[in-house]
């Protein structure tokens, strides 16, 4: 763990829970794309730094998920670097308090208030074009989370965040996180279309072809998205839908499962609704999902 992979002649990963991209801008500057989950990835990306004489200069966030964001801090007050995050995920990595509390739809109990979900406060700013080392292009990857980005780097390379899970992931846990289900979809069927030197996704397999990956991204989406509108042949509220989606996936309910599954389910509820896929109706004070 915590290995650096070289890819390209400048671009690299450091091999982690969260892979972090590592692209060297001359003989002595380098950037990240992300951070590691915790101070502790910090530590040992900033091992890696001094290890090869390296000076950080920035961090790019893709987005501002905890396990991309959680040694921002660390390194910027070590090496003084410069971070960027894009959109509303600017504004979750200056204040991350606002991911658990997303997710959970209110203030966040303790058992959510944990380096998984929060990260610490970092001083980002802003990614636009101009903020870019020269040769750099930002890739647009909304729907797993809100502003989403990956990169593209002057030697044909490219990083893709959380945009797809391995197959491994998909079959064990089945429910991946996503906020948008539509917009997922769009970016899922244009990464397929993409041509790079190599990939790497920061939760799957570095690769030098995507397609058939992204394809079975696309699969479990209308797999899962099928069960939901197959389990509200009977009126079903958002609780019954969650807990039946956990036993017939053998998933274990905990608090951090219950707002990311759940956030989840949530969003392809709304998705099925807004594609008429499913209906609402209220019942003695209680929301019922329903087939239409």
């Amino acid at each position: 763990m915590y290995e650096l992979i070289q890819v390209s002649d400048s671009s690299y990963y450091i091999q982690s829970p969260a892979k972090i991209g590592l692209v060297k801008l001359n003989e002595k500057e380098v950037c990240l794309i992300d951070s590691g989950n915790d101070k502790d990835a910090g530590r040992k990306i900033r091992q890696i730094l001094d290890a090869n004489g390296w000076t950080l200069t920035a961090i790019f966030n893709t987005h501002s998920n905890a396990d991309h964001i959680g040694g921002n801090r660390y390194l910027q007050g070590q090496t003084g670097c410069k971070i960027y995050a894009p959109g509303i995920e600017c504004d979750f990595t200056r204040h991350p308090i606002l991911e658990p509390s997303f997710l959970y739809g209110g203030y966040p109990c303790k058992d959510l208030r944990h380096k998984f979900l929060l990260a610490q406060e970092s001083n980002a700013d802003r990614l636009t074009n101009d903020t870019l080392p020269e040769g750099f292009e930002i890739i647009n990857l909304p729907g797993h989370f809100f502003d989403m980005v990956g990169f593209r780097t002057p030697d044909n390379v490219v990083y893709l965040a959380d945009c797809l899970s391995s197959r491994q992931t998909l079959d064990k846990y089945q429910i991946g996180f996503i906020y948008d289900v539509a917009a997922y979809l769009e970016t899922l069927a244009m990464v397929k279309t993409l041509n790079a030197k190599m990939f790497i996704p920061a939760h799957a397999e570095a690769t030098d072809n995507i397609s058939s990956l992204a394809q079975y991204n696309i699969k479990k989406v209308w797999e899962v998205a099928g069960k939901i509108i197959e389990l509200c042949k009977e009126p079903l509220c958002f609780e019954a839908i969650l807990q039946r989606l956990f036993t017939y996936y053998s998933l274990t309910m905990n608090f951090e499962q219950y707002v990311l599954v759940g956030s989840t389910v949530r969003s392809y509820l709304a998705w099925l609704k807004d594609t008429g896929k499913l209906n609402t109706r209220f019942e003695n004070n209680i929301l019922l999902w329903e087939q239409i």
